[in-house]
């Protein structure tokens, strides 16, 4: 059995991006288990306290539903300011990214591509990348997902190459429970053509999926991978 982590920046941010991988690690009997560094929501108003508590502890209570839906075994909450990680001490968020590694003892680590648009997602895989450095560390793999409406919206690849995946998932056989985990994020799902839609999920799990000679897909980057040597 392998432990997995996901460190995501948002709520929904572990099932746009990897929510068939989770269902198909759980099928097979993996520990799998969700960091959400940032709250949600409260970037939406012009100042994060014009966001009513209840919205928030509503959305939590949604992804902690999708949770179970893709086979998540539990959710850990840190609650960084959404969309502002960019005010946020970068050693404050590898401090509690490491805080869930030392607890959860992950071999495998999920989290964003550095290059995206969304700010959170370039802190969140900074964050990630100094906390996992392998110094007699327990994470062996680590793999950068895309997020809709983040990854393919940067159209700037002045300071960073453009996402590029090298390892494919096929998710066919977990993909209707992708669907119904992200049914559960009633406030974050928009309509086509925003990306972040059934349809805008539809059409990416396809074509990942098309690339690699699958029906469906999620797509990753290999960020880094260590073989150890073998225990006596």
């Amino acid at each position: 059995m392998k432990t997995v982590l996901v460190v995501a920046a948002h709520p929904d941010d572990e099932i746009l991006g990897v929510g068939g991988t989770v269902a198909r690690h759980a099928a097979q009997g993996d520990a799998v288990y969700a960091l959400i560094l940032g709250e949600g929501q409260t970037s939406r108003g012009v100042n994060r306290e014009d966001t009513d508590r209840e919205i928030v502890e509503a959305l939590h209570t949604n992804t902690l539903e999708s949770a179970a839906e893709a086979g998540y075994r539990e959710v850990f909450f840190a609650d960084f300011p959404d969309n502002r990680f960019d005010d946020v001490d970068l050693l404050d968020l590898v401090k509690v990214v490491e805080h869930y590694i030392q607890k959860v003892q992950p071999q495998t680590v999920y989290t964003h591509y550095s290059g995206d648009l969304n700010v959170d997602h370039q802190y969140t895989a900074r964050a990630v990348l100094t906390a996992t450095r392998p110094i007699g560390g327990c994470v062996e793999e680590i793999y950068a997902f895309e997020t809709l409406s983040s990854t393919e919206w940067n159209f700037d690849c002045s300071a960073q190459p453009a996402f590029c995946p090298n390892v494919f998932v096929d998710i066919t056989d977990y993909y209707d429970t992708k669907v119904q985990a992200m049914r559960c994020y009633v406030s974050e799902l928009c309509t086509f053509p925003h990306p972040r839609s059934l349809e805008g999920m539809d059409a990416l799990s396809k074509v990942r999926g098309m690339t690699a000679g699958m029906e469906r897909a999620e797509a990753f980057m290999l960020v880094r991978k260590l073989r150890k040597r073998a225990e006596d």
